[in-house]
């Protein structure tokens, strides 16, 4: 397990993915799979950054773990900020328009749809949000 703990701010989020993404080279991860944890990544780290600390500033922390069986990456998200479940929030309606939708949701919604599993849980006074991406052989 390895763990970066950061400012929750945007400007970190290239610091964010470059560490998530050397763990994925040490893995052999896929082009395609690294593609959707980036965007995974900046998505929710991102959503930390802006809303998590209410214009104050805090920290994250993320941490990358892998599993054997299956070959898995596990990336947890962990603030201290406002509690809050992303997962809670209705999926957006796809079939309409850019300007028919409501606005927000969107991000969520490509984590949930491209990771294997996303999960979310407030203890201990923080935010522990958890993606997990399997890494088939491709």
């Amino acid at each position: 397990m390895k763990e970066l703990t950061v400012e929750a701010a945007i400007e970190n989020i290239p610091l964010v993915t470059d560490f998530v993404n050397e763990q994925l080279e040490e893995l052999g991860c896929s082009v395609k799979a690294q593609m959707q944890i980036d965007i995974a990544v900046d998505e929710l780290f991102s959503n930390i950054a802006h809303y998590a600390y209410d214009h104050e500033s805090g920290n994250a922390t993320v941490r990358v773990e892998t599993t054997k069986e299956p070959l898995a990456v596990v990336i947890t998200f962990i603030d201290k900020g406002v509690p809050y479940d992303p997962l809670k929030r209705d999926d957006p309606d796809i079939s309409l328009s850019a300007e028919e939708r409501e606005i927000g949701g969107l991000g969520i919604y490509m984590v949930k749809k491209s990771m294997d599993g996303v999960s979310y849980e407030y203890k201990d006074g923080q935010n522990i949000l958890t993606i997990t991406k399997n890494m088939k052989a491709e």
